[in-house]
């Protein structure tokens, strides 16, 4: 297995340099200006501006400010912003853990509710339960993120009060307060990213369960006198899983993406409302950096998904 990520991670090099080089390259040739405020600005005169941009290279070619860049990110160095000013890694280090932390429980809430109701749906086809489950699904995977989450904040925050609709990092509140605080503002987001993707899933698990349930050997397994249980969790979902992996994998780093909807409906301080101040702003170094990041993320949960693809079907082998 050892040999087989090696291999994998050394494929993936040329494709980290051929989208980085794209990245750069439409980035550059953008129109805009990252220091179009000093230009605004009479009180800063045109020299400062000129001497700026010479220092940061911005008037070099571009294949030469990809060769900076790409020196500098191969040393670990990922730029200065020039809105925040600071490094571009400080103020992802800054944002990383909040998307992290939404992303990940949404994640983990689409599957714990997909998982079971696509296999329950799946094994009772046609019955009321799943027809229910497939209704809800539907109007679940239609019904876009920028709606639930203002129709959450609606109910929820307006008229209920029970939940802040404003996320805050700065939470003044200690010890298990802040726990329960931090929890508070955290369910709607959470709520409305994980439902979306629970909705898309449990159809696609409910596909793969009917594909793998009307095959041979699982009725050889049911006349073998198998209890049903054993059958559907044993011979059926391992199996009917690969597709759902395969999905989940690709997804992954596009819920990334979908996440700059929700991170601006509830103001949480993510990557995502990061990259959109930075695209108004033309902060070239932090865009470069996020859309990178995504880009490894599209890597990594591709190489994820083939190791599992072993872990589920033994037939696979790391070759």
């Amino acid at each position: 297995m050892i040999n087989y990520i090696l291999r994998r991670l050394l494929i993936a090099l040329p494709s980290l340099l051929g989208i980085s080089l794209v990245l750069f390259t439409v980035l550059a040739l953008a129109p805009g200006d990252p220091f179009e405020d000093l230009a605004n600005n009479p009180n800063v005169p045109p020299e400062v501006r000129m001497a700026l941009r010479a220092q940061f290279g911005l008037d070099d070619p571009i294949w030469q400010r990809y060769l900076r860049w790409l020196g500098a990110m191969l040393q670990g160095d990922w730029g200065f912003s020039f809105v925040s000013r600071i490094n571009v890694e400080t103020l992802i280090q800054q944002r990383i853990p909040v998307t992290i932390a939404v992303i990940g429980l949404s994640q983990l809430l689409a599957l714990l509710v997909a998982l079971p109701v696509g296999v329950l749906a799946a094994v009772k086809p046609y019955s009321w339960f799943d027809r229910i489950a497939s209704t809800v699904a539907f109007v679940g995977f239609s019904l876009p993120t920028f709606f639930t989450g203002v129709l959450f904040i609606l109910l929820f925050s307006v008229q209920l009060g029970w939940l802040p609709f404003v996320y805050r990092a700065d939470l003044s509140s200690t010890g298990w307060q802040w726990w329960v605080d931090q929890f508070k503002q955290s369910i709607m987001p959470i709520t409305v990213l994980g439902l979306f993707q629970a909705a898309s899933w449990m159809r696609y698990v409910r596909s793969a369960v009917l594909d793998v349930i009307r095959l041979d050997y699982v009725t050889t397994a049911r006349s073998k006198g198998l209890a049903e249980g054993t059958v559907i969790n044993k011979h059926v979902v391992r199996n009917a899983l690969i597709p759902v992996v395969t999905l989940v994998a690709l997804q992954m780093p596009a819920v990334f993406g979908g996440a700059i909807v929700t991170e601006q409906i509830f103001r949480i301080p993510g990557i995502g409302s990061l990259l959109i101040d930075a695209i108004l702003r033309n902060d070239t170094p932090v865009i470069m950096a996020v859309t990178f990041v995504f880009s490894c993320l599209v890597i990594l949960f591709n190489l994820i998904a083939d190791l599992l693809y072993g872990w589920l079907d033994p037939r696979i082998s790391y070759r």
